[in-house]
């Protein structure tokens, strides 16, 4: 670049430090100045953040750039609709001991650490994470650990957050070698986005913090096919090499992922990647998400659209997580009805079919 030709917009942000605050985003070209005192209300209930490599994957020229969507806090945030509330799935009533929800019989939720390396803008759990006392101490993980090896039932834990691969990685070691050693725990599964907004996190101690002789699955929260960037794809190829198996969590947004064929490349770069898409979650009525929110109906039709003209591989479960704490329901498109079923291109044929019927090609 000569002296004479403009710095870029992202140049003028420090690459290697997360924005946090509305001054950070103005600077970095994400917010317009006169939006400032607007985004320092959002700032001040709930927290922000933006990584490096997602600034560097967000398109500045793009007012609608659905990554810029999922991560700049937006004046919205302060609009509550009715329904939305600060525990929106219930986790609270599910709540035995402080980090642990235990919801279903085989498997409990924990949570060791309630900050994240970027805040999504629609995250069910927005008014509790990043707060000053986000992190269990060591007397908390202590009580869940022994909550969990008193309940013999418990044959999966979710560990989750925040984020739990933002845990220093020989916290991360101990919390892993600890649930590994409780006998009836056969599978440990994280959640995390770091592979997507921080994929340098996914080094050698991290690597080494994941291996154990129990299963140790990785969930990894990805909503949008540009968020495979160069390198959170060779992220993915370290946890794959690692002999780590990935699935995916995406959350259905409005004007980020509602388009079907966005979602259909989401979910074909999902599988090249490694990572098998497990959950499309229907967005849960977290406070000031309402801009985000689609119907069912709509993403039973995002549903149908996959079917049949993607692998098996790349169909996600559409569920939605019943406000209260009574889990998550399929919520997808039916194709059986009565005496008939509907095939992917919306033919009906009887079933039992009629004696004579010939019968027609079938997709893999």
């Amino acid at each position: 670049m000569s002296e004479s030709e403009p710095m870029p917009v992202h140049a003028l942000a420090d690459r290697r430090r997360t924005l946090r605050r509305s001054s950070e985003l103005v600077t970095a070209g994400l917010v317009a100045p006169d939006k400032l005192a607007e985004i320092d209300a959002v700032a001040a209930r709930y927290a922000v953040a933006v990584t490096p490599t997602l600034l560097d994957l967000i398109d500045l020229a793009d007012d609608g750039d659905p990554l810029a969507r999922q991560f700049v806090p937006d004046g919205r945030e302060l609009d509550s609709a009715a329904g939305e509330g600060p525990d929106p799935i219930g986790d609270d009533v599910h709540s035995p001991v402080r980090g642990v929800v235990h919801r279903y019989p085989d498997r409990v939720l924990l949570t060791p650490i309630l900050h994240c390396p970027v805040y999504c803008r629609f995250c069910f759990r927005r008014a509790r994470v990043g707060g000053a006392e986000a992190a269990l101490t060591e007397a908390e993980i202590t009580a869940a650990l022994s909550y969990i090896a008193s309940h013999p039932e418990v044959w999966e834990v979710v560990v989750t957050g925040g984020d739990p691969l933002v845990l220093p990685a020989a916290r991360l070691r101990r919390l892993v070698a600890a649930l590994s050693a409780i006998p009836h725990v056969a599978v440990i599964r994280l959640h995390s986005r770091v592979p997507i907004s921080d994929p340098e996190r996914i080094n050698p101690a991290v690597l080494d913090a994941l291996t154990s002789e129990k299963a140790v699955w990785l969930a990894i929260h990805c909503n949008h096919p540009r968020e495979l960037g160069p390198a959170a794809r060779a992220a993915c190829r370290r946890l794959a090499a690692a002999g780590v198996p990935l699935v995916s969590q995406t959350v259905l947004l409005k004007g980020v992922n509602d388009d079907p064929a966005v979602m259909e490349a989401l979910m074909r770069a999902l599988v090249a990647n490694r990572i098998k898409p497990y959950y499309l979650h229907h967005l849960d009525l977290a406070p000031g998400t309402g801009h985000f929110r689609t119907s069912i109906s709509e993403g039973q039709a995002v549903m149908r659209h996959l079917r049949g003209r993607v692998s098996g591989l790349c169909q996600p479960t559409y569920v939605l997580d019943i406000p209260g704490g009574h889990g998550k329901v399929p919520v997808g498109p039916v194709y059986l009805h009565a005496d008939e079923v509907e095939d992917w291109q919306g033919s009906k044929h009887s079933y039992p079919p009629a004696s004579g019927v010939a019968p027609g090609r079938s997709s893999c």
